[in-house]
């Protein structure tokens, strides 16, 4: 029998409230126009946005993992559509045509709290970590062949660990001398006997494991993608709301919109227009007292949002 695995959708009215010009007023009229999930998860947001939808309106759903693909597949609403692909694949669809997109990112909790998937160091099972399980290699496999340079550049990368160095060495060494780690208890239990700086509050395998996930995934390389579509595909007026929940991904946001949100002059023809703004950035919210205490996985969200102009 499969476990629900529970999952909690954070900043989930702010969110949808931003997408529908921050108005959760019962008596606004329902939206007619056609909005994106770009990452369905476990559908919090989608069923919350097909409750402001008018008979007309439309909501599309993409997801790489299987799981929430199948978990998207139970709501039947005529308005609503799922894809099986990265959201970066919101390129895919036409320029202009799209009232708002929803980004959502980072790992649900029924993905880190399911040992199979391999995302979390709690948990001993596979080292895996890949958001689609259909597809790609997992880290485990990665680590097979890998050089130590490699491996250290991607924990000092995507990891920000100032021990990046000395776990690849281990890496390689437990694989020349006991073959390649398979598990997530290994992985975890040797990153725990290389590093000996303990951070408060946070196991020494932290950073490892979410350099990783971000690279196995190449998480970072798929927002940048998925936020210069957002350009393409959304209607002037349209907005873009996108959840992060750790520095890499905000600072790819915050200077993404702050680029396309400012006026920018040709220093070489200082009396040329300047380019118009693409975007104007409207608010960065975060979790509320009550959210993060309901909620502790979601202490470290930030939501940013902005919207498409005419330009």
């Amino acid at each position: 029998m499969e476990t629900p695995w529970n999952h909690a959708t954070v900043l989930l009215n702010e969110a949808v409230d931003a997408l529908f010009n921050n108005t959760a007023d019962p008596s606004a009229p329902e939206a007619d126009g056609t909005y994106v999930d770009a990452t369905f998860g476990r559908g919090g947001h989608s069923r919350l946005i097909l409750s402001r939808l008018s008979p007309v309106g439309r909501l599309i759903a993409f997801d790489r993992d299987p799981e929430a693909v199948a978990q998207a597949s139970t709501i039947t609403d005529e308005r609503f559509s799922v894809r099986h692909e990265a959201f970066s694949h919101v390129a895919d669809l036409p320029g202009a045509s799209v009232d708002g997109i929803l980004m959502d990112l980072g790992v649900s909790s029924p993905q880190i709290d399911n040992p199979v998937r391999g995302f979390s160091f709690r948990f001993d099972g596979p080292l895996d970590m890949r958001m689609d399980t259909t597809r790609g290699e997992s880290v485990a496999q990665w680590l097979e062949t890998a050089e130590t340079n490699q491996i250290a550049e991607v924990i000092r990368e995507y990891g920000e660990e100032r021990f990046a160095g000395p776990i690849a060495k281990a890496i390689v060494a437990r694989r020349q001398e006991r073959g390649p780690i398979s598990t997530t208890t290994d992985l975890a239990q040797l990153v725990a006997d290389t590093v000996k700086t303990r951070e408060p509050g946070q196991n020494p395998a932290t950073r490892t494991f979410q350099a990783f996930r971000i690279f196995i995934n190449t998480e970072l390389e798929e927002l940048q993608q998925a936020l210069e579509a957002c350009l393409h595909i959304l209607k002037p007026g349209g907005r873009l709301a996108v959840i992060s929940f750790h520095s890499l991904e905000d600072r790819i946001v915050k200077q993404f919109i702050a680029k396309h949100a400012k006026d920018e002059y040709d220093r070489r023809a200082p009396f040329a227009a300047p380019k118009v703004m693409k975007l104007k950035a409207l608010d960065r919210i975060k979790p509320s007292k009550d959210e993060v205490s309901g909620n502790p996985r979601s202490r470290s969200a930030i939501m940013r949002v902005a919207q498409r102009t005419a330009a």
